[in-house]
């Protein structure tokens, strides 16, 4: 396994997501450099996504680098009857650096096992999104000037959301509280649950998704209830509607507070909210570019700082 691989968000200290986000922060500020440039890195995506393929791709082409893969398994040898390992092994003759999306859980961290090339994963089913996660970090730390002692309030699909349950892991070191607005069936897994007791970490869990709880909130994240989640179609009928949040329910908010959503939005966030100026959900996309760019950085081994100076 390459030491630089990038599987789970608890595979990283407080201080190296502090030092993505100063990454971040500086590619922000200066997003064009050839330092990958002779990099080769593969985009696997088993899994259909568009903004994380597309900012990890355009992150790679600011950077100088090359990218080759799929955005379509049926398109590829694992149709075929081809295993992950050897298409991973396949790949790693000819890439740097491997960026995967996969429908089963623990599959990233299953290709970090079967090669030296360092991977990144870009979402393993219903467990981890290490890259949003950065992304979401850096989109809160912008908008609210910190990570430490902020109140988050998550809403709607908390069962299947891998973005929250990495992010919950992340904010363990910044004194979060938490307030988790779900259904029963799609409350946040017990794991995470024993996560944040075990941690000291304050959460209280509601069915209303009530002024109360976002008036108080810095942040409200909202989620998508995942249809391809749901291998009973009726149980998704029932819970698809259940959380949306409007303008009119902004109107007593913190100003300072600002919505974030992983995207895409289905009806979870109506459209009147887009001219709200709490609404940052386009804006985080957009730092997607600059923490990728930062995360493909710490996986090469590349030192931006001293590139500069080369």
């Amino acid at each position: 396994m390459n030491p630089n691989s990038l599987v789970s968000i608890d595979d990283i200290s407080k201080e190296d997501i502090l030092d993505l986000i100063e990454r971040a922060r500086y590619f922000e500020e200066h997003p064009n450099h050839k330092i990958l440039d002779g990099k080769v890195v593969a985009t696997l995506f088993f899994e259909p996504s568009t903004r994380t393929r597309l900012s990890f791709e355009t992150a790679v082409n600011r950077l100088g680098g090359r990218v080759i893969g799929f955005s379509d398994a049926s398109t590829t040898s694992s149709s075929k009857g081809e295993t992950l390992k050897d298409t991973i092994k396949m790949v790693s003759n000819y890439v740097d650096l491997i960026i995967m999306r996969h429908y089963l859980e623990g599959a990233a961290r299953y290709a970090t096992e079967v090669t030296d090339v360092p991977v990144i994963n870009a979402g393993d089913g219903a467990n981890q999104h290490p890259s949003q996660t950065m992304l979401d970090l850096y989109s809160i730390y912008k908008t609210q000037g910190r990570l430490d002692n902020l109140v988050i309030t998550m809403v709607g699909d908390l069962k299947y959301g891998r973005t929250v349950h990495s992010l919950l892991m992340a904010l363990r070191h910044f004194n979060p509280t938490f307030r988790f607005v779900a259904c029963d069936e799609l409350r946040m897994p017990a794991e995470y649950r024993e996560f944040c007791r075990a941690n000291n970490i304050r959460y209280e869990e509601y069915k209303d998704f009530s002024p109360e709880v976002i008036n108080s909130s810095d942040i409200v994240y909202m989620t998508r209830v995942q249809r391809e989640r749901f291998a009973d179609i009726m149980e998704y009928e029932r819970v698809k509607d259940l959380y949306t949040l409007r303008a009119e329910m902004l109107r007593d908010a913190k100003m300072t507070m600002r919505v974030l959503h992983p995207l895409p939005r289905v009806n979870e966030i109506a459209q009147d909210v887009d001219d709200d100026p709490r609404a940052y959900y386009f804006d985080q996309a957009r730092n997607g570019l600059y923490a990728r760019q930062a995360i493909i950085c710490r996986a090469l081994g590349i030192d931006i700082y001293e590139s500069e100076k080369g």
